[in-house]
Order: structure tokens, then C-alpha cells, then sequence
């Protein structure tokens, strides 16, 4: 076989593979978990595989973008096509999503002085809730999440071999 179409059957099996890799770069993005409000689902140092296109659904793990201390957002959105790269200088956190746009406000968001039947949760926002409570910033403390602001969903943790599997905790 001459050298062209060696070239020719390599660039033919390499161009997909290239081409798959990007369109993955742009869908899936590895984090790394860098505190204990997911304990004992996700630990500090855990690193998971993040979906970009998947829709929140309840009890779904999300990365999301950490709300600032005071309004407004310092800048606009990630738009789902950016690569993630593009991320830098934000700050991510992990949080389970407890209640979708119309669902009832979950129980551990209600004060004492609510009314009987609070409003549901708004369109274009989230619930959401870490699993471990005395170490988490969640929606306890910011209130309704703006969906926009989501990053992806957690679709599996990448093992470590000095690591035994995260045990799931209960939605």
C-alpha cells in the first residue's frame, strides 16, 4: 500500500475520533469536590464526569454556579455550547435538586411563619439542597436557584483506586 493511502485510511479513522473528542469537550467536563456538603454521597476530593446537556430533574446531583454574596451576578451566564475552559474564574458548587419549577416549596425551606400553602417554586428556578446539612450553602441560605446557572449533572464519579464507591444517599 502506498504511503498516500496509508495517509489517506489513517486521516479517515483519525477525523471522526478527532472530531468525537470535540464535540465531547463541549458536553462532558470532570470536577473535583472540594468541600463535605454532599458527604457521604460525594467527598472533598472526589472528581465526577459532568453532563452539560442533561435537564435537572429531582433528586439529580447539579454542579452550579456559586450565587454571589450580593446581587447582581458578576457576569452573564455560561451558555451551554462554551467550552469549558470558558469557566474559569467562576466558582462551582454540588447540590440535589429538591423541587422543579411548580412543585411545592420543600419543608426544610419553610419557616415557622409561612403561610398553610406557600407558592410553588417559580419558573426558571431550582430548589436545591446538599446532602449534608451542617456543612452546606444551599437553598436554605439563597433561596430559590436560577436554572440558567446550572453548569450540568453529575452522570457518574470517577473512581480512585485508594477510594471505595460513594454510597447514595436517599432523594
Amino acid at each position: 500500500m502506498s504511503t498516500g493511502a496509508t495517509a489517506a485510511i489513517l486521516a479517515a479513522l483519525l477525523l471522526p475520533t478527532g472530531a468525537a473528542a470535540a464535540l465531547l469537550r463541549h458536553r462532558f467536563v470532570v470536577v473535583t469536590v472540594r468541600d463535605m456538603s454532599m458527604a457521604p454521597s460525594y467527598r472533598d476530593g472526589d472528581r465526577l464526569l459532568v453532563h452539560r446537556a442533561t435537564r435537572p430533574a429531582r433528586g439529580r446531583v447539579l454542579v452550579i454556579e456559586q450565587p454571589p454574596a450580593r446581587n447582581p451576578w458578576p457576569k452573564p451566564p455560561l451558555p451551554r455550547r462554551t467550552r469549558p475552559g470558558n469557566a474559569e474564574g467562576r466558582h462551582w458548587l454540588i447540590k440535589r435538586v429538591a423541587a422543579l419549577p411548580g412543585d411545592p416549596v420543600p419543608q426544610p425551606l419553610l419557616k415557622a411563619s409561612a403561610p398553610p400553602h406557600p407558592a410553588p417554586v417559580p419558573q426558571g428556578h431550582l430548589v436545591l439542597l446538599g446532602d449534608n446539612p451542617e456543612h452546606s450553602i444551599d437553598s436554605r441560605h439563597f433561596g430559590f436557584y436560577p436554572s440558567e446557572r446550572v453548569l450540568g449533572a453529575v452522570v457518574a464519579p470517577l473512581r480512585t483506586p485508594t477510594r471505595p464507591p460513594p454510597r447514595r444517599a436517599a432523594p
